[in-house]
């Protein structure tokens, strides 16, 4: 049955703090106190304690009550107080948002031991219990504000004398709890990935624990806060929460267990029937309609919309869930989910994704327990109705075409198109699907994921081009895989009784592909390993696919490259090239750096040099400015690879020749990106609603007046020039 304690009503508003969690000497206010440290308090006189009377106030002890110098008594009416109250300016005003326009002061309202700032509202709260209220702040009609002397705010932390039962964690990337984290406040995609990902390693899990542990008071006793021009309306339950400055929470549900950052410059908002618990909330969020979230964590500027349920996961910076599920995941910035069937489970989403309707990602059906997982690099866009099995892989910027994918996937091609030709009982991939026919959309998310990055504290670097260091090491492995693909199976039709060595499948591969050698329109080129069946999957459009790679590859390296040609004599730049090498990179958060940079990051957590989550955060800082630097030295193991190339293979005829392929690639790109975005308006289905050019151009606006192409243009004609320049320096004629 219900516990329902009588306690005697002079005690309601006090106690807060358990005696025996109270240091020696101190009062239950202590830790109040300290949040709170404003002292120009006075006692009420005996006319404003007339005055609160005549206007239908009441105290349990009028003594308990300080107030400001400039505290008008006449604008509190119908009040309750309890406890020790600390009330600051009231005066003659009216305050307003939005068109809601309210009187400065209290009224109607029950008020349990809290300070309120100056010239506050606070009208229509049937309980606030326990919370210090900032300036000009407006709380109406609400009915239960309060906080428990064990509030934790949405951390993953424990109070005095609570049981580890009590401990809130994040159940990412597998619904089994064994990549669990803890959330704590100022949570970067970064530090979600690391502690969830790394779990052999035991030394780093404890450090983390400690980290969480030592960056919050496990003390008993703090109050719940609300910053200054905070505006709360028309809301049921706000419990344990702490909100910043200039939010504006409106018709929530429930609110319970939450840390809400907000400020001046980073609003953030909380929108009607939304009920959150156990969670941390970014600055510059937005949370609206309809919400279910329990034990998650919204990084900075991202959004809940339209029903969208967010359980077990973390949502990175810049990104956006409406309308649909997501569980036990950790998505990483720049991630799209809008549609309400859509379904994301215990996956890792490296960012700059987009889920359409329908899409399962994934089902643990296949398997004997909840604990599977997908891993999706960046650009990961499965579409309509895409089902999809645990466990999975995708390589970057990986697009799906609709259908149920029955096994598991390992594609490791990036830049690919992935369809499942039911038909035919296999699955195809079609390589560098993308460069050729959607080019537009690639560099247009780009730009639209740098544009849109709100972020006012950029302490990890995020990588918005879809040619970076992940993406281009992906593409030199799949030229091999697709060279070794394509060798065995010509030597299986040329040689059928012959036996080769892996290099030797690789040797005459290449040379079919680069060839573009007829026999590839006479056979199908599997792709083994790609399925977890017995399927015959293949590749097509191969051919196409390696020399799209080849090209933007090299295109990659020389664009990186242009500054550090322009900045260094030929023989300085001789040296760079003899001191870079290809090495591994990966995606931590978003950021990306090479592999011995976590690496190093790990092994400096293990010997305490970095001991807390603020010293772990520097270190992101740090790899930030690094960044561009490795990224060209990156660029030129690239090319040396890619060219099979040395350093001292290098010199000014090959430096001539690789500007001059920069500039026609260059001048194609531009051309794939014009043409797959005129493909829309010459397409005589999409033109069929429109009862002219002219209407069309009205709703669409005119292709040459897009102001991405316009963009776009501009910074190809920089590059070019760029190219130009140094050639000229170089004292060769251009061809």
């Amino acid at each position: 049955m219900n516990q329902i304690t009588k306690h005697p009503l002079q005690a309601l508003g006090y106690h807060f703090i358990d005696p025996q969690y109270l240091p020696e000497g101190a009062d239950e206010y202590y830790i109040r106190n300290q949040q709170n440290p404003r002292r120009h308090y006075r006692q009420l006189t005996a006319y404003e304690i007339e005055t609160l009377v005549r206007n239908n106030n009441t105290s349990d002890n009028w003594n308990h009550i300080f107030v400001d110098d400039a505290f008008d008594p006449s604008l509190v009416k119908n009040c309750h107080f309890y406890g020790l109250i600390r009330i600051g300016k009231l005066e003659p005003y009216y305050l307003e948002f939005h068109n809601l326009r309210l009187a400065v002061g209290l009224y109607n309202s029950t008020i349990c031991s809290s300070d309120l700032g100056d010239n506050v509202v606070i009208n229509q709260v049937n309980y606030l219990s326990h919370y210090i209220i900032g300036n000009e702040v407006i709380i109406t009609n609400v009915d239960e504000m309060a906080t428990t002397d064990y509030a934790r705010f949405g951390n993953g932390i424990l109070k005095q004398g609570e049981p580890e039962s009590h401990r809130i964690w994040l159940e990412i990337c597998n619904e089994n709890g064994g990549r669990k984290v803890l959330p704590f406040e100022g949570m970067l995609p970064g530090d979600a990935y690391l502690w969830s990902r790394f779990r052999d390693d035991e030394v780093l899990m404890q450090k983390f624990l400690e980290f969480t542990a030592r960056q919050f008071d496990h003390r008993r006793g703090y109050y719940g806060e609300v910053g200054d021009r905070t505006v709360i309306k028309s809301c049921k339950i706000i419990k344990d929460t702490r909100i910043g400055s200039d939010a504006y929470i409106k018709g929530a549900n429930k609110i319970k267990n939450i840390t809400i950052n907000s400020s001046a410059e980073a609003p953030s908002q909380i929108g009607e029937g939304c009920e959150l618990v156990n969670g941390i909330i970014g600055y510059g969020c937005r949370v609206f309609y309809g919400v279910k979230a329990v034990r998650f964590v919204m990084a900075s500027h991202s959004n809940l919309k339209y029903g969208a349920r967010l359980i077990n996961s973390y949502l990175g910076n810049n990104a956006t869930v409406s309308c649909c599920e997501v569980l036990n995941s950790l998505i990483f910035p720049a991630h799209e989910q809008h549609h309400n069937n859509s379904f994301l489970c215990a996956a890792l989403v490296m960012g700059q994704s987009n889920m359409a309707a329908g899409a399962t990602i994934g089902s643990n059906h296949n398997s004997r327990g909840a604990d599977g997982e997908i891993i999706a690099g960046r650009g990961f866009w499965p579409g309509l109705c895409v089902s999809l099995k645990h466990n999975s892989r995708f390589a970057t910027f990986t697009l799906i075409a609709k259908g149920n994918y029955p096994a598991e996937i390992d594609l490791q091609i990036p830049f690919s198109l992935l369809v499942h030709e039911e038909s035919e009982n296999r699955l195809k991939v079609m390589p560098g699907y993308w460069f050729r026919y959607n080019m537009y959309a690639l560099a247009r998310n780009a730009w639209k994921y740098q544009d849109r990055d709100q972020r006012t504290e950029k302490i990890q670097y995020l990588e918005y081009d879809f040619l970076a260091p992940d993406s281009v090491n992906e593409m030199l492995h799949a030229l091999r895989l697709m060279a070794y693909h394509t060798g065995k199976a010509v030597a299986a039709h040329r040689h059928a009784h012959a036996s080769f060595s892996e290099a030797e499948f690789i040797q005459l591969g290449e040379s079919i592909l680069q060839t573009h050698d007829p026999i590839l329109q006479k056979i199908e080129i599997p792709y083994e390993g790609l399925e977890h069946s017995s399927r015959n999957n293949i590749f097509i459009k191969i051919a196409a696919g390696y020399q799209s790679f080849i090209d933007m590859i090299h295109y990659y390296g020389v664009k990186n490259l242009l500054p550090i040609f322009e900045q260094l004599e030929f023989s300085s730049l001789l040296d760079f090239f003899q001191d870079v090498s290809l090495e591994p990179w990966e995606n931590v958060g978003g950021q990306l750096v090479p592999t011995r940079y976590r690496q190093q990051l790990i092994q400096d957590i293990h010997e305490s040099k970095i001991n807390s989550w603020s010293t772990l955060h520097h270190r992101y800082r740090e790899w930030a400015d690094q960044y561009l630097l490795e990224k060209q030295r990156h660029a030129a193991a690239a090319l040396l690879a890619l060219h099979r190339l040395s350093a001292e293979h290098i010199n000014r005829s090959v430096l001539i020749d690789w500007l001059q392929r920069f500039i026609h690639i260059q001048q194609w790109i531009d051309q794939q990106i014009y043409l797959s975005r005129k493909k829309d308006y010459d397409n005589p289905f999409r033109k069929m609603v429109y009862d002219n050019e002219q209407q069309m151009e009205k709703v669409l606006g005119r292709l040459e007046d897009n102001p991405f192409l316009t963009w776009s243009r501009e910074l190809s004609a920089g590059y070019q020039q760029h190219a130009q320049r140094l050639m000229q320096r170089w004292e060769v004629k251009v061809g």
